[in-house]
């Protein structure tokens, strides 16, 4: 029988395993969803909410590990190499502005942490998308993304709030 300490890895392990195959699902029904059919692009976030909460949980390392893994296999499953452009830029300029400010978490919660990533993520698909496009008029969409971002980057925020107090909530029952 293991003890406690031992199954400690396996335990992050397999939480990393569900939050990765819950980013993945997230990802995929994003997808579906048309909901902003008026506004081509924009999505509601929520495998950032996923990778937001593995950063609190467990810290940036392992959420940069998980995102990459999901946009790779995302981009794979389901939009192509195309989509792995935009999708590599909005999560990597996304998951080091929350890193960033994750480490002064004095000054910012996990909501403004996910606002801060949702714009960081939008600005940096605009910018691939000017650089592929070469379209100056593209920039006039910015404003749009930083409104989008907000909203958007603070309901992942609030999700990745409630489902860390469930968890700590589960740990503190557990021990």
């Amino acid at each position: 029988m293991k003890t406690d300490k031992e199954k400690q890895p396996l335990m992050k392990i397999a939480y990393l395993g569900l939050f990765l195959a819950l980013a993945l699902i997230f990802s995929y029904v994003e997808t579906l969803i048309p909901v902003f059919v008026s506004v081509p692009g924009i999505k509601l976030g929520l495998a950032n909410g996923m990778i937001l909460i593995i950063m609190y949980y467990y810290g940036w390392k392992e959420a940069a590990v998980i995102n990459l893994t999901r946009v790779l296999l995302s981009a794979l499953l389901f939009s192509g190499f195309y989509a792995l452009m935009y999708s590599a830029a909005g999560a990597i300029l996304s998951l080091a502005v929350m890193s960033v400010f994750y480490k002064k978490d004095k000054v910012f919660s996990s909501v403004g942490i996910g606002i801060l990533g949702g714009v960081a993520h939008n600005l940096a698909q605009i910018a691939v998308a000017y650089f592929v496009t070469k379209t100056v008029g593209l920039m006039y969409y910015i404003p749009i993304l930083i409104v989008s971002g907000m909203v958007t980057g603070g309901l992942t925020g609030l999700l990745a709030k409630l489902v860390l107090q469930r968890l700590k909530s589960a740990q503190k029952q557990r021990n």
